[in-house]
């Protein structure tokens, strides 16, 4: 395992100001994951670039750097798999950048946007992965579609999560003391369930739907009180009618 102590003193020291520049400042489109105890194994995140076959896909790299670096240069991989020309099967990324043309002097972020303008400018010409270069300079659109294929299955971006957090305010500020409402100062009873000939009669009332059956009102007074009542009135009928056939007699008798 690659420790910090396979690196010279001077270089840990320079890795470590560089890292916590890209970490305070990332390049655009890339973010770098950085380990304290290992500066020798650097990863990132480079997000596929807008108008590529790449979009909408985080693709994560590494550059791994030996002893004797920057005298020699890193070796990047990508360890997302991709379908691009200078990308071979195993993820070794071949771009001049990293061979011929290193120069001690570059640094790290120098490094990490050649390798996204790689996902933007392919160079068939210098193709690790034949297929994908030859598909490149002959069909276009069949090479565009094995990428975005290629995308889609393996780098497609996480999808974000709900905040809990922000949920649970939601929850404590509507669920307020349900037994009471404060209202100007005073503290009213909460309010009791519309039952259902209520929010029936309500609903009508207010026009909410006019096609609305409206259940009979339930009747204020008790089933033995309309009895007792109906039993009055008959018996009031019955005297009058006593009192009427007693006049007929007396006409009858003049």
């Amino acid at each position: 395992m690659a420790t910090n102590e396979n690196l010279p003193p001077n270089v840990i020291k320079q890795l470590a100001k560089e890292l916590k520049n890209l970490d305070e400042t990332p390049p655009e489109g890339i973010k770098v994951l950085v380990n304290d105890d290992d500066f020798s194994t650097i990863f990132a995140d480079i997000e596929g670039p807008a108008g590529t076959p790449y979009e909408n896909g985080i693709f994560r790299m590494k550059l791994l750097l030996s002893h004797d670096f920057p005298q020699s240069p890193p070796k990047g991989y990508f360890l997302t798999k991709i379908f691009h020309p200078n990308i071979a099967t195993n993820g070794e990324i071949c771009v001049n950048t990293l061979k011929k043309d290193w120069n001690p002097s570059l640094g790290l972020r120098h490094v990490l946007l050649v390798v996204r303008c790689l996902l933007i400018e392919p160079f068939p010409e210098s193709a690790l992965n034949e297929q994908a270069g030859k598909m490149l300079l002959e069909n276009y659109e069949e090479y565009a579609r094995h990428a975005r294929l290629y995308t889609g299955i393996h780098a497609v971006k996480p999808k974000p999560k709900f905040k809990t957090g922000a949920i649970s305010e939601c929850t404590t500020a509507l669920n307020v003391d349900q037994k009471n409402v404060v209202s100007n100062g005073k503290v009213l009873p909460h309010p009791t369930p519309l039952t259902t000939n209520t929010a029936s009669k309500v609903s009508a009332i207010n026009g909410q739907d006019q096609n609305a059956v409206v259940p009979a009102m339930e009747p204020a007074i008790g089933t033995s009180a309309i009895e007792k009542k109906e039993g009055a009135v008959t018996a009031k009928v019955q005297v009058d009618k006593k009192k009427m056939d007693a006049r007929k007699k007396s006409l009858k008798r003049l």
